[in-house]
C-alpha cells in the first residue's frame, strides 16, 4: 500500500452557529435531509475526539458533518472556538467550513415575542437587552467565519432553500457566488464583497403602472434599460465581476457575494441581479440569486426622491 493509498479520505465539516432564533435548528435538520450528519449543541472542545473517533471510516469517503453550536454550548467561547478550528483547517483530510447565521435585532425580537419564548442570555431583563449581550459576545467569531448569512428577510421556507442551493451534494465545488439585491432604506447586506449602488438609474417606482411590479417584469426591465446610462454602467459592472471571479478563485475565497442596492430594493436591484446571474450563467458560473425585499411593499415614504 503507498503513501498515497493509506491517506484518510478528506472528511467534510460544516460548523453552524449564529444568534439565537437566526435559524440554526431549520438549517441542520434541512442539511440532514440532504444526507449530512448533524449534531447540535456539540461542546466545541471535543470536536477533535469526534472527528478522529476510532468508529470513524479510514481511507473512504465519509458523508458530511454538521455541528451546531450557540452561545448556550457548555463552556462556549468564541475565541477559544476560533483558535481550535485554526489548527483543524491546517489538516489534509479536513475540508472544514464555518456558516455565522444572523439577524437583526428587530425580527429576532419579534420572533421571541411571537413564540413567547425568553432570550437565555436576557435573565429578568427585556429580550432587547439579551439579543445585545448575544450579539456581542459573537462578534469574533461572525468576524471570523467563512460565510455568514442574514435571515433578517427570510421566511424558514427562503432558509431552507438558501441552504439546500449552497450545500446540496449537486452545489458547484470551488468558489460559491451569491448575487443579492437589496434596497438601501432598508439597510445593507450583513455581508458583501462587491457592492453596486444602482439609484443613479432612473426608478421604474414613479411610473404608475410599473409601480407595483418588480424588476423581475419585462416592462420594468425595459424601462430599466432604457436608461442611456444602464449598457455602459452594466457591461463595465459585468465584465469588473468576470474579471475578478477567477482572481478570487485563485487566492482560494470559497465565498463571493455581490449585491446590487436601489433605494427600494424591487426595480432597479432586482433586474440589475437577474441580468448579472444570467451573465455569470452564460460564462458557466452557477450562481445563487436572493432578492432580499422583493415582498416588500412599494412605498412613496421609502422610495423618497430618488
Amino acid at each position: 500500500m503507498t503513501a498515497i493509498d493509506s491517506a484518510p479520505a478528506r472528511q467534510r465539516v460544516l460548523l453552524v452557529t449564529g444568534l439565537l432564533g437566526a435559524g440554526k435548528t431549520t438549517a441542520l435538520k434541512v442539511l440532514e435531509d440532504l444526507g449530512w450528519e448533524t449534531i447540535d449543541n456539540f461542546p466545541i472542545r471535543l470536536l477533535d475526539r469526534l472527528i478522529d473517533s476510532p468508529d470513524a471510516p479510514r481511507n473512504e469517503l465519509r458523508p458530511p458533518l454538521a455541528i451546531g453550536f450557540d452561545a448556550r454550548t457548555r463552556g462556549f467561547d468564541p475565541n477559544k472556538v476560533i483558535e481550535r478550528v485554526k489548527k483543524l483547517v491546517q489538516r489534509p483530510d479536513l475540508e472544514l467550513t464555518t456558516l455565522f447565521l444572523d439577524c437583526a435585532g428587530a425580527e429576532l425580537e419579534r420572533r421571541y415575542n411571537e413564540t413567547r419564548r425568553r432570550h437565555p442570555m436576557a435573565q429578568d431583563l427585556p429580550v432587547t437587552t439579551g439579543i445585545a449581550s448575544e450579539r456581542e459576545l459573537l462578534e469574533p467569531l461572525r468576524r471570523w467565519a467563512d460565510m455568514v448569512m442574514s435571515t433578517t428577510e427570510f421566511t424558514s421556507n427562503d432558509l431552507q432553500q438558501a441552504i439546500r442551493e449552497r450545500f446540496a451534494d449537486s452545489a458547484p465545488k470551488g468558489t460559491t457566488v451569491t448575487v443579492t439585491s437589496f434596497g438601501f432604506s432598508r439597510g445593507m447586506p450583513p455581508i458583501a464583497d462587491l457592492v453596486f449602488d444602482m439609484r443613479f438609474l432612473d426608478n421604474p417606482h414613479w411610473d404608475p403602472e410599473l409601480r407595483p411590479l418588480t424588476g423581475r417584469d419585462p416592462a420594468v426591465g425595459e424601462h430599466i434599460a432604457r436608461d442611456p446610462a444602464w449598457d455602459d454602467a452594466f457591461g463595465r459592472i459585468r465584465d469588473l465581476v468576470l474579471m475578478l471571479l477567477p482572481r478570487y478563485a485563485a487566492q482560494g475565497k470559497a465565498y463571493v457575494n455581490i449585491a446590487f442596492g436601489c433605494t427600494g430594493g424591487r426595480h432597479r436591484s432586482v433586474y440589475s441581479a437577474e441580468q448579472l446571474a444570467a451573465a455569470l450563467i452564460e460564462a458557466g458560473f452557477t450562481p445563487t440569486v436572493i432578492h432580499r425585499n422583493l415582498g416588500s411593499r412599494a412605498a412613496d415614504l421609502v422610495e423618497g426622491k430618488h
